[in-house]
């Protein structure tokens, strides 16, 4: 639970369904449009995929299939925006372009560009109009995906480094491989996020703000982590399986393992496959019939006779009783199996005072 001295508790989040503005897009890009001059107008619409395909061109399809290179079809769309944007329509939507600015503010002043569309538009050609807008309005700043984060939109540069800086510190303090609660998780950004308004501070623009960094991740468990993190880089039935078992905290018969994936994640996993797939994975030690523990709670591999001959190198010579005390805190085994094992003379002998020692 995020503490709540640190982090407003917020509703569902802003961007899960489209905002309502004031205006209508569509009229909007009509009279903006009507601004530029008709080749650049042209250009415009087939860039921004505003006509009645709503399928976005690549420079280069535009100048192949008008018989210009790709430089001057980007001098042409450079053009037509400088157009409307010296226009009286342009001037005239300032209203409209504030309320943009203020929906963005409203996520967290910070969005990653898939979000914020999915946020503008409900369909593809509504949230080609917004792109449309983002890219006139200098008040909007789109910043290029790179190695450490996604393409995102913000309107304040300053603010924007300050997140960008906290997130790349907060990656670095997280362990390579451990994963921590949400809530922890976030106490950690909050703690980075020094000097940021506070009215930003809640739960659902904190957990925006994460979605920017493609190094944090977090798994369906809400556990947070590095993104190459076992437990947070899930690919298929193993990586659903730790989780079951993880998150249940003691062995797990591996029909239970199967039937807890289903459960926890709304993913099919047949019995016999996930079985297979605990038999593969080092992450996981079969401790009893077919009973699965993970090596990270130091179990470690082998059948029972392994366990006695571990337990006797580390200990010396040992009494029955002692053997199967020790055996039995790492497999979950009857106690005539235990002993079957220990009287198998190949591997273990009984000394003249009783105790049992290893060949």
């Amino acid at each position: 639970m995020v503490k709540e001295s640190k982090v407003k508790k917020g509703g569902k989040a802003k961007a899960a369904v489209p905002a309502s503005f004031s205006f209508d897009s569509a009229a909007l890009v009509k009279q903006l449009l009507a601004s530029a001059p008709e080749r650049a107008r042209e250009v415009l619409i087939r860039r921004f995929g505003l006509g009645a395909n709503a399928e976005r061109e690549t420079l280069e399809a535009i100048g192949d299939r008008s018989g210009i290179t790709r430089e001057r079809v980007r001098q042409i769309e450079a053009a037509g925006l400088d157009a409307v944007r010296a226009s009286k329509a342009f001037k005239d939507a300032k209203g409209a372009f504030e309320e943009i600015a203020d929906h963005i503010n409203a996520l967290g002043m910070i969005v990653p560009e898939d979000t914020l569309l999915a946020s503008l538009g409900k369909d593809e050609k509504t949230r080609n109009r917004f792109r449309f807008f983002l890219m006139l309005d200098s008040s909007f700043f789109r910043e290029r995906e790179t190695n450490d984060f996604l393409a995102r939109w913000h309107i304040d540069s300053a603010t924007a480094k300050h997140i960008h800086d906290a997130l790349s510190r907060l990656y670095a303090s997280l362990p390579d491989t451990d994963v921590v609660p949400e809530g922890k998780l976030l106490d950690l950004f909050l703690d980075e996020l020094k000097g940021v308004n506070d009215a930003y501070k809640n739960e659902e623009v904190l957990k925006r703000w994460l979605s920017l960094s493609k190094h944090i991740g977090s798994n369906p468990l809400a556990e947070w982590g590095r993104a190459t993190a076992p437990a947070i880089r899930i690919k298929g039935v193993r990586d659903y399986a730790y989780l079951a078992v993880k998150r249940h905290g003691s062995p797990m018969h591996f029909s239970e393992v199967a039937s807890a994936i289903g459960t926890l994640f709304s993913k099919k996993a047949h019995v016999a496959t996930t079985h297979n797939e605990l038999i593969k994975d080092p992450r996981f030690v079969l401790v009893g019939r077919g009973l699965y523990a993970l090596t990270e709670w130091g179990f470690t591999p082998g059948v029972v006779r392994d366990v006695i001959r571990e337990a006797l190198k580390q200990e010396g010579p040992m009494k029955k009783e002692e053997i199967i005390e020790h055996v039995k805190r790492a497999r979950f085994v009857k106690d005539n199996t235990i002993l079957v094992n220990l009287n198998d003379p190949r591997y273990f002998k009984r000394l003249k005072d009783g105790r049992y020692s290893a060949i």
